[in-house]
């Protein structure tokens, strides 16, 4: 297919749009409700906030739907790829996001921003870093002419070390900080925002498919669940900037400060895998996804995480949430990029 009619969904293209409206709405709600909307921040279960836990899982639960494990009987095939796309994700990534955050928000910041407070935004930036990406980086594959099926092999890989991973990464990097890591919510948010939902997509993909086939399963049913997810995403950002409001009101360059950091981390990662795929004369169509994989963050996790960890209120899901807010444009600009470099 040729790559000019290759096009982003309209709710992916325009997801900053929204994100924006969404901050803009939810400060709004903050500001003229006040402490009428406390209740909601209240409502937990072991340290986790309910009602973003069900959003959140709303969110998560239509990814896991697409990751086929059956997949991973390819990767003895091509395992440079794979190889490097692991490496990055897990031996590099997590460490520079830490690196960009501690200089930017300890050093740099150090006349606006308070040593404790540093500390949660490093956090926030941590389990940004420590999450690779699950769904959007199909988007990417797509529009950069990666191969769909090795694409699948990666993020498959990725989720299953996730599960074993994530937690001791974050803990050591939190640790490394200074921040009181609570070992307890923080592996009660890899089993319910990943575990679960992770099996849950499996069963519901093999049961489907057995009965209804693949043709129906990926044209009929998965569309079913897009508008469910961009709906949760957008019903969460609504919620956490209604309790950050007064925060950004008193800050209003905190976006700004906090989105720096995160986009140079983003096109440092690109380019260093890009790089690496080039010197392992990786095909444009493993190379690229790769790249976009760990450019990118699965932010849905670590929104989940950084409220379960530090709250709603806090500077680390504040960091989260302008991940998502930088996430498509930084990334639409990697895409144009890695197709103008096409070998």
């Amino acid at each position: 297919m040729d790559q000019q009619k290759k096009h982003i969904g309209f709710f992916e293209k325009y997801l900053t749009l929204w994100v924006a409206l969404c901050i803009a709405g939810g400060i709004a709600i903050g500001r003229f409700a006040g402490d009428s909307i406390q209740f909601l921040s209240k409502m937990e279960l072991f340290h986790v906030n309910i009602p973003v836990a069900v959003l959140i899982w709303l969110m998560i639960y239509p990814m896991m739907l697409q990751i086929d494990f059956s997949s991973l009987k390819k990767v003895g095939k091509r395992p440079k790829g794979l190889i490097l796309t692991l490496v990055v994700n897990w031996l590099i990534k997590p460490f520079t996001m830490a690196f960009f955050a501690w200089i930017f928000f300890s050093k740099l910041y150090s006349a606006f921003i308070n040593p404790d407070m540093a500390g949660e935004y490093i956090a926030g930036a941590i389990l940004l870093g420590a999450a690779p990406c699950t769904a959007m980086v199909f988007v990417w594959s797509y529009l950069t002419d990666g191969d769909p099926n090795y694409t699948l092999v990666q993020v498959s890989i990725n989720d299953l070390i996730i599960l074993v991973a994530f937690v001791p990464i974050v803990g050591l990097l939190l640790g490394i900080t200074n921040v009181h890591i609570p070992y307890n919510t923080l592996i009660a948010s890899i089993l319910i925002f990943v575990v679960i939902p992770l099996a849950a997509g499996y069963t519901t993909n093999k049961r489907l498919i057995r009965r209804k086939g693949e043709e129906w399963f990926k044209t009929v049913f998965l569309p079913r669940f897009k508008p469910v997810s961009i709906v949760a995403l957008l019903s969460t950002l609504v919620l956490l900037f209604a309790f950050q409001g007064t925060n950004i009101t008193h800050n209003p360059l905190i976006i700004l400060l906090v989105a720096i950091p995160l986009i140079i981390q983003t096109y440092f990662i690109f380019f260093i895998t890009w790089l690496g795929g080039r010197r392992l004369k990786l095909p444009h169509t493993v190379c690229a996804p790769a790249a976009m994989i760990g450019a990118s963050n699965f932010f849905e996790l670590a929104v989940a995480v950084a409220i379960s960890l530090f709250g709603l209120q806090s500077p680390a899901a504040l960091v989260t949430v302008v991940g998502v807010l930088v996430e498509v444009p930084v990334m639409l600009s990697l895409v144009r990029l890695a197709n103008r470099w096409k070998y």
